[in-house]
């Protein structure tokens, strides 16, 4: 992929500023460091060879490891020997930023570069699914209503609460609760799927309360029929090259990436592109992030640059490369830029 020069952002930093920073970080790496969601991963990795290419810093050194994981560490502290981004296919938790402010990180900024779905895909020799939250919820909770009753998941293939899916085994290769993935599968698959079910009101009508009703909607089966990964996308292909009767959970880019290999389910009627999850139409979306430790701004040589560059229209737009590797550009991407050149700190969590 190839890249024109594009004009170097410069940051003005007032002497007062630089010797400010420098009481917090005492000499400044000559790389920008990033680490967190392996789904966002392959778009830092895009971005951070093209500003090595255009601009005169150095490649930034991204790493995987998971969005929480991402997160914690830039919640770890200031300076040299921590990490300046965190990316994340979630956005941050109170947790979080209580960690971040209790290590001394007081002030972060949250970009929101883009948005990716959430699919389902089989072996693409395999059936054709048209699955809705009811079906996979059916397919992998707990507990579901059969006959009027809440029971012990019984279900072996997925035609026996559906007809209109193949009689094929069940087994779904779902994001681990490590997984950055996993917050919008609960949210808008499994949770659904148990209101949708009537599963929902029936725990409802047991007598739980709604923290208790959503926490029984969210338990999957341990039979094997459900199986956590917690690892990145390459792990659920693997898993489901070993067994074709497998659906497994991924990000729309890597879907994409791998239509060779993979055939996606629609969801709710719909087939996950590019255009109905930027429409809204595809119902299992979600927006990707990096988070930045604003303290590190103006002392890591670069840092302001490269998310300038990350957010650009040349990049993150439409006719970007991140697009051609299967992002969703934000439409309010305008408003991320403006935020990012006012070095615009995150307010508290709505």
């Amino acid at each position: 992929m190839s890249f024109t020069k594009l004009p170097t952002f410069k940051l003005a930093v007032s002497t007062v500023a630089i010797l400010a920073a420098s009481t917090v970080v005492a000499s400044a790496r000559d790389q920008v460091q990033v680490t967190g969601s392996s789904t966002v991963l392959p778009y830092a990795t895009i971005v951070a060879e093209a500003f090595g290419e255009n601009f005169d810093f150095p490649s930034p050194v991204v790493e995987g490891g998971g969005s929480g994981a991402g997160r914690k560490k830039l919640c770890e502290g200031v300076g040299e020997n921590t990490v300046d981004i965190a990316n994340s296919s979630s956005r941050i938790k109170q947790s979080d930023i209580d960690l971040c402010l209790a290590n001394g990180v007081t002030e972060i900024m949250e970009v929101r570069f883009g948005y990716d779905g959430i699919v389902f895909a089989s072996d693409v020799n395999g059936p054709e699914f048209a699955l809705n939250p009811a079906d996979v919820y059916n397919a992998i909770a707990e507990t579901v209503v059969k006959d009027g009753a809440l029971v012990a998941n019984p279900h072996a293939q997925w035609a026996e609460f559906n007809a209109a899916l193949p009689a094929q085994d069940i087994l779904v290769l779902s994001p681990g609760t490590k997984h950055g993935t996993r917050e919008v599968f609960d949210e808008k698959v499994i949770v659904q799927g148990c209101e949708d079910s009537g599963a929902m009101a029936a725990f409802a009508a047991s007598g739980m309360d709604e923290d208790a009703t959503e926490e029984a909607c969210m338990k999957l089966r341990t039979d094997g029929r459900n199986v956590d990964i917690d690892g990145d996308y390459t792990e659920t292909l693997a898993r489901l090259d070993a067994d074709k009767n497998a659906i497994g959970v991924f990000g729309l880019s890597f879907y994409q990436n791998n239509t060779d290999k993979l055939r996606v389910a629609t969801m709710g009627g719909v087939v996950p592109s590019a255009e109905t999850v930027a429409s809204g139409d595809y119902p299992v979306s979600r927006p990707l992030y990096f988070y930045v430790k604003k303290a590190h701004l103006g002392v890591i040589p670069g840092l302001k640059e490269y998310i300038e560059f990350f957010v650009s229209d040349d990049v993150a737009g439409p006719d970007g490369p991140l697009a051609a590797y299967g992002l969703v550009s934000d439409p309010a991407l305008a408003e991320t830029q403006a935020m990012v050149a006012a070095e615009t700190p995150m307010g508290p969590l709505e």
